[in-house]
């Protein structure tokens, strides 16, 4: 059995958003087990539907660049230690020569990407050219990932969030490129960075994942209405997992622009692709959010947790 350090209380806190006592017995039942504590909490009906992406304690900046053509893009996630350093001149050009590069890369990784030659000093690949920036700046800077993306049919499609804070990429087949279906694509990439979905439709979600979440919602119901008839607990549990689907499908979520407040991507889609005789299909999205997934210390949070769980 794992050690229920101060630490993982902290880890299941931050994903799941239950009290610290909650978190301490749920890894104490599941012997230390961070996914199964996370499933304890949501059937004991104290956690969110799904874990948070990730905490976001890192600096930096994600930043897009489309090709002239507009058919490919690229986005890229460059970290510094310090807000201050990412809003820094010098940064700021070094993360645009990063999305340059990348947009024409060969490489499918990033390990491969640092090795390569860097455009601007041949005589430097891309991780040299890092340490020297590092050098001049002063700070720890890391380049971290980046993913492009190629749609000959139509068009990709950015979208940059509070200065770098998100970075969104949307890839639209379309019979038809015009402005009115750019500007659709500009929007649902706007929705992307804003409600954060999971897949752009239904049929792209894991059928395990579908069964897994059913057994906790049913778990859950359970707990919820022990005495309740199978029928009525079946029943919680499709609308509940409907309703979670509508928040992670994109072509589900209501549309953050509707006027009526209730149109769903979908429909928004389809109005379009009417209206510019298009036959239009999303192929797929990325989004990057800066520092996703890293974290800073938080001493003093720590002390906070190790107190009150001895």
């Amino acid at each position: 059995m794992a050690e229920i350090t101060a630490a993982l209380v902290k880890e299941l806190r931050e994903i799941t958003g239950a009290g610290m006592m909650a978190c301490k017995k749920a890894l104490t039942e599941t012997a230390g087990d961070m996914d199964k504590a996370v499933e304890y909490l949501r059937e004991q009906g104290l956690a969110g539907a799904e874990k948070k992406a990730g905490r976001i304690a890192a600096e930096g900046v994600s930043f897009t660049k489309i090709s002239d053509d507009g058919k490919t893009g690229v986005v890229v996630e460059v970290n510094a230690e310090t807000d201050f350093v990412a809003k820094n001149e010098k940064f700021q050009n070094f993360v645009k020569e990063v999305a340059t590069q990348a947009l024409k890369t060969s490489a499918t990784d990033i390990d491969s990407f640092l090795q390569e030659k860097w455009d601007l000093d041949p005589s430097k690949t891309v991780s040299e050219q890092l340490s020297a920036t590092i050098s001049v700046i002063g700070e720890n800077m890391n380049i971290r990932r980046f993913t492009k993306i190629t749609e000959e049919n139509g068009f990709v499609q950015d979208y940059i969030h509070s200065g770098g804070r998100i970075g969104v990429l949307l890839q639209v087949k379309s019979t038809v490129v015009n402005d009115a279906i750019k500007d659709m694509a500009k929007n649902l990439a706007m929705q992307i960075a804003a409600l954060n979905p999971k897949y752009i439709t239904r049929a792209e979600v894991d059928q395990e994942y579908l069964k897994n979440e059913k057994e906790i919602l049913l778990a859950a119901a359970k707990n919820e209405k022990p005495n309740a008839p199978e029928k009525v607990l079946l029943g919680m549990v499709e609308g509940r997992l409907n309703k979670e689907l509508q928040e992670v499908c994109l072509v589900d979520q209501v549309y953050v622009r509707a006027e009526d407040g209730k149109q769903k991507v979908g429909q928004y889609l389809e109005s379009v692709a009417k209206a510019q005789n298009a036959e239009i299909s999303l192929v797929r999205f990325v989004r990057y959010e800066t520092g996703e997934g890293l974290e800073k210390k938080n001493e003093d949070f720590a002390a906070e947790v190790a107190a009150q769980i001895k």
